[in-house]
């Protein structure tokens, strides 16, 4: 009889731990199909829009508005491509010529901001100096400052630099050099944080083996800065391949140094009919293609250096 009443409150004990693991199941399986329903509606948010870029590009009626969803039109083919990649407007210019002049401002642009960018940040993380709070506030506050409102003064200052026939200003090397001076606050702010997170005592040990400052800093800050300066010369890349602004007021002279950003507004017409629908959506695919490939290069230094560059800022 002591054994059956000693059970009794085991045996209940035992049924509502069962109760609780199978509503927790319960709980965990509702949780999970959420979680799906919202990762399949923002897949489909992010690909609705390249679906449809890439329907308009293969449909040769050359309309904006395909008919459905279909991913491949009626008829579809590859014309459009073939066409802005031998002249993409009226200009005497081709495909390559204007990928080139793109691809010369973002290298450019990376190869500045990050050289000049990682010295400028050490010297902020690890040096102690006059005004050192100051300049940093005032990196900050032309880092706040957009774009647009130093067209002005850039055109200006730049305009001044004329060695016989070549003018900096009306040169892509200007262009580069205009986006590298709003590039370079994000970069260096962005490689500063990173580098608080090194230890310093790396340093102190290399610099009690007898390595000097260069030293420590070209075979110690540099390697484990890698991830960052990745992610510093990846939009880099970017501000200098899709740049637009600076380009459309600097660049009036021979279209052959246009850039592709100029180019792809040069294909929109006065009125939505004029505009070649099919060869625009094509055109922005092809400029879209470089920098979707870069991140994929650099996506795990990407990742590593946005999530612990913004440790500390």
């Amino acid at each position: 009889m002591t054994s059956q009443v000693g059970a009794a409150p085991s045996a209940i004990s035992g049924a509502r731990v069962g109760t609780r693991r199978r509503q927790r199941s319960a709980l965990t399986i509702r949780r999970q199909a959420l979680l799906q329903i919202l990762c399949l509606l923002i897949t489909v948010t992010v690909l609705f829009p390249i679906v449809w870029i890439v329907s308009i590009a293969l449909d040769p009626r050359n309309i904006a508005r395909p008919d459905g969803l279909n991913l491949i039109p009626p008829g579809a083919s590859l014309d459009a491509f073939a066409q802005v990649l031998r002249q993409p407007t009226q200009n005497p210019v081709s495909f390559p010529q204007l990928a080139f002049n793109s691809l010369v401002i973002a290298a450019l642009v990376s190869l500045a901001s990050v050289s000049i960018g990682v010295l400028a940040a050490y010297a902020f993380s690890r040096l102690k100096f006059r005004g050192r709070e100051f300049l940093m506030i005032a990196v900050l506050a032309v880092l706040m400052l957009p774009a647009v409102a130093t067209i002005a003064p850039l055109f200006v200052s730049l305009n001044k630099i004329q060695v016989g026939t070549f003018n900096l200003r009306a040169s892509l090397f200007g262009v580069a050099l205009a986006v590298t001076s709003g590039q370079l606050p994000f970069a260096i702010w962005n490689m500063k944080g990173y580098l608080d997170t090194i230890p310093r005592d790396l340093e102190e040990a290399a610099s009690v083996d007898g390595a000097n400052r260069f030293q420590i800093f070209w075979r110690i800050i540099l390697p484990l800065s890698k991830p960052v300066i990745a992610v510093t010369a990846f939009f880099g890349f970017i501000a200098g391949w899709t740049e637009f602004y600076f380009s459309w007021m600097f660049l009036t002279g021979d279209p052959k140094q246009w850039t592709l950003a100029m180019t792809l507004n040069g294909m929109v017409g006065q009125y939505a009919g004029n505009t070649p629908w099919s060869q625009f959506a094509a055109y922005a695919i092809l400029v879209a293609l470089p920098v979707s490939l870069v991140y994929l290069y650099l996506q795990k230094y990407i990742i590593s250096g946005l999530t612990i560059g913004g440790v500390k800022g």
